[in-house]
């Protein structure tokens, strides 16, 4: 009797939106010939940051197998799936926790989710551009205190803008860049970007290169959008030097990772009044600890690692990993295949 090949779906998960649909499961099942049997363990999984960890039942599921999908590809997953595993997709777009030395050096191939979770994030970094372009701070604050506050907005240096006379640096142009791009150009805003590759940039943003690219990107920037992947060469790549170059009406959003730009230096240039703002949806040390001075500024807008979070991400995700079967079994490259040497 002929042994199927196996793949190993532990896409369950106990938070509900990111809990795959019994539809996202029959559809990926629905792809793989008939020599190949599909296991789905019931465990829920736990998918924030990059994701990780997994129960016996996982375990032993992906011994033999020569495919898995989940939240992140645990050391002792890795370890227990053996010899025979030959790819690993991570339903999180980050891939931190899953470049342990084994993982990098082996031939696993390894995918993730980048840009499937770009457009949500878009529309919340554009929301966050808003927010103090347009005093929306002020409005939340005052209302709250049953105020009738129109003075921030009426002073002779009120920092009231039209999006349109803005600049837009984007640190990073990957898809979740170019999604802000796409928004910000259709909004009249000017669009400059600093990227690591040399591929072709979209039509419109102003790509920033060569020595001292950052510094020029920071110069010009009412809005700098930080979108990089966390690695070694990107971590603190935002300290206080380089807030100091933006102008005093600058706001930063991340909605990357954290770690990339230094919480303290933020929370002093932020206390001084040297920024109009920050917009931080990812943090060094998730959740936030109480103690961060960032909690208690008025000029913050924080949110709990949930910029990505749609209704259409089971959509999107699913038709990337039908996809790359197709791939897979014609021995073509994978989309969204990780460099695992370079972190992303």
């Amino acid at each position: 009797m002929t042994t199927k090949r196996r793949i190993v779906v532990s896409l369950r998960e106990h938070r509900p939106l990111w809990d795959a649909p019994l539809w996202a499961l029959e559809e990926i099942r629905a792809a793989l010939p008939g020599d190949w049997e599909c296991v789905a363990p019931s465990f829920a999984a736990d998918g924030t940051g990059d994701g990780g960890g997994a129960e016996a039942d996982v375990l032993d599921a992906v011994r033999g197998a020569e495919v898995y999908l989940g939240y992140g590809i645990p050391r002792e997953l890795f370890h227990a799936a053996g010899e025979t595993l030959r790819w690993a997709h991570s339903a999180a777009a980050g891939v931190g926790g899953s470049l342990y030395p084994e993982m990098v050096e082996s031939a696993v191939t390894l995918t993730n989710s980048a840009g499937v979770h770009a457009e949500p994030i878009a529309d919340t970094v554009l929301a966050m551009m808003l927010h103090f372009a347009r005093g929306l701070d002020w409005a939340v604050r005052a209302q709250a205190e049953r105020r009738w506050g129109k003075e921030p907005f009426e002073a002779a240096d009120a920092p009231v803008r039209e999006l349109s006379e803005g600049t837009v640096g984007l640190l990073g142009l990957g898809g979740i860049g170019e999604a802000v791009a796409r928004r910000a150009l259709a909004l009249g805003m000017r669009v400059a970007a600093m990227r690591r590759s040399s591929a072709e940039a979209p039509p419109g943003v102003e790509v920033v290169a060569g020595d001292g690219a950052l510094d020029r990107l920071l110069a010009i920037s009412d809005y700098l959008v930080v979108t990089v992947p966390r690695t070694r060469e990107t971590e603190g790549m935002v300290g206080a030097r380089e807030l100091a170059r933006l102008s005093r009406g600058a706001v930063v959003v991340n909605v990357s990772r954290g770690g990339i730009v230094d919480e303290g230096a933020l929370a002093d240039a932020l206390r001084a009044g040297a920024l109009r703002g920050a917009a931080l949806d990812v943090f060094a040390t998730e959740p936030l600890p109480a103690a961060s001075p960032l909690w208690g500024l008025p000029n913050t807008l924080l949110l709990p690692h949930v910029s990505g979070t749609s209704h259409r991400f089971w959509r999107r995700e699913t038709d990337l990993i039908v996809a790359n079967l197709r791939r897979y079994l014609a021995g073509e490259h994978l989309l969204n295949t990780v460099d695992k040497h370079a972190g992303y």
